[in-house]
């Protein structure tokens, strides 16, 4: 009987767990070990899982973060108790906020501690809750493999987000018995919208007079690109695209309006507001608020998406085709047609060409933004990748640099994190170790995470990182600026950026005249491990920017 009894205990909690993250496909966890975790850290030693150290914990939710943007499975991030689980949450927020699915794990004291105050303790359940689908605790070793699949099911569904797993420590160390094994993952089947739904969006698209696509990050995660395109070109209806959802359609293609989202009104605001019907795709009211679009609510919407709409009182859609995406595009197009071009939405397209054009041979120092983003788009291929972190540069990337392809040019819009920049790149280039990948950051974002560098060449993931160097934090001096005349309590001093790479063992550079930006990105491409691109950048076009548009909008 004792025999018996040892061969049904083989694995403790912990091991369990780990087990149960196999079992869900995860390849990569980012984050620290801590003292609570140390049983989990030992599981994971013996797993197929690699663990990459970072040097902070919101540098591993980030990384976390672009896994599961840019492979639709839910990255994973660890960290132990009290401070180690603070840290992780900017970056779980931001994952929740913008859609992408995560699974953060946390170490906790022990259930015998949780009564009385006790060192590092935090009720880690309550404070993942508002920026989590799910937080759950590990009570008792037979409910990990449930916890784990229930953690992972909520992360990757739509709209996919963040779930919180907070593992105490002694906990960790209990037998499990053999029964318990992995819950099957299983896919669920595609919804497909209601026929009615699709016959009322079509005849409401072919009474429109003056149509417009707004595309959101949904039409990216759903891999609807191409339908999206086909349905655009097929039916001559301008394709708006928010900055989640560059490279929904190809932005030379010739019913791309680029990107809508920057604070002022742009050329492709007055394209959105002439329509009489906006057919929203994937679009999520986080990104960009309908009183941007929809003033005074007069529209008429044709919501089409995996899920129904959030409501509110200026996004009110008259038809909801709620299904997969790209068969609701389909259905639609096969039962309407439209013959008009889009004659004023083209016209304002072709003043938007020539406009950037003007920039291309600009030889001035400090580089203007729209030159460097010029200049980046000619070095980069269309399937490269570049992660901007958040700033003023965000405005001028969401602007002037244009896309082929979906989830080639990833920024943070929901939540709108500084700091994402570095540690998303990480994780894009752990994924895409061919394709060349770029973090553009500011240098207020850049020192935020800086330290990941380090991470990047332990690794082996030769990012470059290009850095607009204004010495301010750029986009509250240019809303200062906008709103005040003026700017306070934006300036601050960098270090030498090119010694701070060396001493990270990457590389650096030095952007010293307009024409060494080029060769400067081509080199760093070749590099087998990180470079930082020190580029000081012309901020004097933001201001310039905002009364440049008013007086454009103006004569629209």
């Amino acid at each position: 009987m004792g025999t018996e009894k040892n061969e049904k205990v083989q694995l403790n909690t912990a091991q369990l767990l780990v087990k149960c993250l196999e079992a869900e496909g995860v390849e990569y966890i980012f984050g620290i070990p801590g003292e609570e975790n140390l049983e989990v850290m030992n599981a994971i030693e013996g797993s197929n899982i690699k663990f990459i150290t970072t040097r902070h914990e919101q540098g591993a939710a980030f990384m976390a973060d672009l896994y599961g943007r840019l492979t639709g499975k839910a990255g994973v991030c660890l960290s132990t108790l009290g401070p180690g689980a603070t840290n992780l949450v900017t970056g779980v927020a931001d994952a929740h906020s913008d859609g992408a699915p995560v699974v953060a794990i946390t170490g906790q004291v022990g259930t015998e501690r949780m009564h009385i105050t006790s060192h590092q303790f935090l009720d880690l359940c309550k404070m993942f809750e508002p920026i989590t689908k799910r937080s759950k605790q590990i009570v008792r070793p037979d409910t990990v493999n449930e916890i784990v699949r229930i953690a992972f099911k909520y992360a990757e569904s739509e709209k996919p987000g963040a779930c919180h797993i907070d593992l105490p420590v002694n906990i960790s160390k209990m037998p499990v018995s053999i029964c318990e094994k992995p819950l099957e993952k299983k896919i669920p089947p595609k919804e497909y919208a209601a026929l009615a739904s699709i016959e009322e969006a079509a005849s409401e698209i072919f009474k429109a007079r003056n149509p417009v696509i707004l595309a959101g990050s949904g039409a990216i995660r759903n891999n609807a690109a191409k339908a999206v395109t086909e349905f655009a070109s097929n039916l001559k209806i301008p394709v708006i695209n928010t900055m989640m959802a560059k490279g929904i359609i190809p932005f030379d293609n010739l019913y791309s309006m680029w990107t809508i989202g920057i604070p002022q009104k742009d050329y492709v605001n007055k394209v959105i507001e002439d329509a009489d019907l906006v057919v929203t795709i994937g679009y999520d009211i986080v990104e960009y608020a309908p009183a941007k679009w929809n003033v005074n609510g007069a529209t008429k919407i044709v919501h089409v998406d995996t899920r129904p709409s959030h409501i509110n009182k200026l996004y009110q859609p008259i038809v909801e085709v709620v299904g997969d995406i790209s068969d609701a595009l389909y259905n639609i197009m096969r039962r309407t047609s439209r013959k008009e071009e889009p004659v004023d939405a083209l016209k304002i397209k072709e003043k938007m060409v020539n406009e950037h054009q003007i920039y291309a041979d600009d030889e001035s120092f400090p580089m203007k933004p729209q030159k460097i983003l010029s200049d980046v788009r000619k070095v980069m291929g269309p399937h490269d990748i570049v992660v901007s972190d958040v700033g003023a540069h965000k405005m001028w990337i969401a602007r002037h640099y244009n896309c082929y392809e979906p989830n080639t040019c990833i920024i943070s819009n929901g939540f709108a994190t500084m700091g994402i920049g570095v540690p998303g790149a990480i994780a894009a280039k752990l994924i895409n170790p061919s394709k060349k990948v770029l973090a553009i950051v500011g240098d207020g974002g850049f020192m935020m995470n800086n330290q990941e560098i380090e991470t990047a060449f332990r690794i082996g993931t030769p990012i470059v990182v290009l850095i607009f160097n204004d010495r301010n934090y750029g986009l509250i001096k240019w809303k200062q600026e906008d709103q005040y005349g003026k700017s306070c309590y934006v300036e601050f001093t960098n270090p030498d950026f090119v010694k701070m790479a060396e001493s990270m063992y990457a590389k650096g550079y030095r952007v010293e005249k307009s024409e060494d930006l080029i060769p400067i990105l081509e080199k760093a491409f070749k590099q087998d491990v990180p470079v930082i691109i020190d580029c000081q950048v012309d901020y004097g076009e933001n201001t310039k920017l905002t009364k440049h548009l008013a007086e454009v909008y103006k004569n629209l």
